[in-house]
């Protein structure tokens, strides 16, 4: 009998897209449901322009650079907002941190006035819509004429007034590493963990778990995924979801939540993923695909692929 097929709509066109049988066809297709589409990518070109040119006019502007999600490639279709460095003179900041961030959000909301600009720490948050993906942040730093692995370190605003370290080329060029030592797979299996953040509303940074993977994946010789989403969780579970030493060496202590009531349930939510993960792999290795199926959509809040009988 023919495999069925169902049709989905991405970027405004029909795709075909094989229906699961296996573990590994199911986290094919959960994949390229979680990668941003070609429309999403086009809005945040468009928003990046006028940001960009706003900027210009009053700061002196010597980079404007895409960072976090979208500039790792580690970003959630639908959920990820989009993050740009921008880098101007020192002169063009204020000693207290807040009022830098103050001030850009006042130079910001004359350009935008409509869309409800705030700030975000350590950003400044511009929503062009409803959506995250709809939504650009921007943090404003300067050079500090240091570098980690060649890479230029940062002051951006701290939260608390004052000015922190961060290197975003550097932390990207670290899971770059893994994803290029392990075959490309390091960015998807962020992806995926990220996937569980978002789809069961996990008050977890997004950074703490990049970089998190990213250490995981430096201590692998090769990725599969339904071990390693399992392994992963399990080990973060085992680690009490402790706060990460950066593992560039710029950022001291990643931490995984803002608050004690976040990080409660952040715990929660995980204790429960690493059950459900490791229920969807003794599923797997018994030759129970169908349950293993049902274990993964569990863990991600049924957005995982249906299996295919």
């Amino acid at each position: 009998m023919p495999r069925l097929a169902n049709l989905t709509l991405r970027a405004g066109k029909f795709n075909l897209v094989c229906m699961p049988r296996t573990i590994d066809e199911g986290f094919r297709e959960f994949l390229s449901g979680l990668t941003p589409s070609s429309t999403e990518s086009e809005a945040a070109k468009s928003h990046r322009a006028s940001i960009k040119a706003c900027i210009e006019k009053n700061y002196t502007l010597y980079r404007f650079v895409r960072i976090g999600s979208f500039g790792n490639g580690t970003s959630i279709s639908g959920h990820s907002d989009v993050d740009y460095l921008a880098e101007v003179a020192t002169g063009n900041l204020k000693e207290n941190s807040s009022y830098s961030l103050t001030t850009l959000r006042d130079v910001l909301d004359a350009r935008f006035p409509n869309t409800g600009v705030g700030v975000r720490c350590p950003a400044v948050r511009v929503p062009f819509g409803t959506n995250s993906k709809d939504t650009t942040e921007v943090v404003i730093g300067d050079d500090t004429a240091r570098k980690s692995s060649g890479h230029v370190i940062y002051n951006i605003a701290d939260c608390s007034g004052g000015w922190m370290d961060t290197a975003p080329d550097a932390h990207k060029a670290y899971v770059v590493k893994q994803d290029d030592r392990l075959g490309g797979k390091v960015r998807p299996l962020v992806r995926y963990i990220k996937a569980w953040k978002f789809y069961q509303s996990v008050p977890i940074s997004s950074f703490y778990l990049e970089m998190r993977v990213a250490e995981y994946a430096s201590g692998e010789s090769s990725i599969l995924y339904s071990i390693d989403v399992k392994q992963f969780l399990a080990r973060l579970v085992s680690r009490e979801m402790a706060a990460l030493q950066d593992p560039v060496g710029v950022s001291g202590y990643i931490q995984p939540c803002k608050t004690q009531v976040q990080r409660d349930e952040a715990w929660s939510k995980l204790r429960t993923a690493a059950t459900r993960a490791e229920k969807a792999r003794d599923a797997e290795q018994a030759g129970k695909i169908s349950d293993a199926f049902d274990w993964w959509r569990l863990l991600y809040n049924d957005e995982f692929p249906t299996y295919y009988y």
